[in-house]
């Protein structure tokens, strides 16, 4: 790779689609600023934190806690098989945020604070539903 494709590659950043690409693999990949380390998710243009243009890729450990979550009893129609299942907001150890279906555990076990661990998709869906079991 030239020094100027590495170049336009670094400012291009990430898409969603290569984010999803990722989850579908089991990995969560996410954008790391260059010039300040900041984590982006979603991917951006822009870093929030210092407005720099030039990013790198991290992969997080999967490890992080349950910060907020609800039971869907009436989900869309293509989940309403799955119905009631868990929704959780998950902030990972290296400080960033996912939304995610919580598996594994039954629902009134589910609370504030419980540490997860991310294990990809939960379905065969388009984009994929990030998912995430007890630890």
């Amino acid at each position: 790779m030239s020094a100027g494709a590495a170049t336009a590659d670094a400012a291009r950043g990430m898409t969603i689609r290569e984010f999803f690409d990722g989850v579908r693999e089991g990995r969560l990949v996410v954008q790391r600023c260059e010039a300040c380390g900041a984590l982006a998710v979603p991917p951006k243009a822009v870093c929030p934190s210092c407005e720099s243009i030039r990013w790198g890729r991290t992969t997080l450990d999967g490890d992080g806690e349950i910060t907020s979550y609800t039971v869907i009893r009436v989900p869309p129609a293509q989940f309403a098989a799955e119905a009631p299942y868990v929704v959780a907001v998950a902030r990972m150890t290296e400080g960033v945020s996912f939304l995610g279906r919580l598996t594994g555990t039954p629902i009134d076990g589910v609370q504030v604070g419980m540490p997860v661990r991310f294990v990809g998709s939960s379905t065969n869906a388009d984009p994929p539903v990030i998912a995430f079991r007890p630890r």
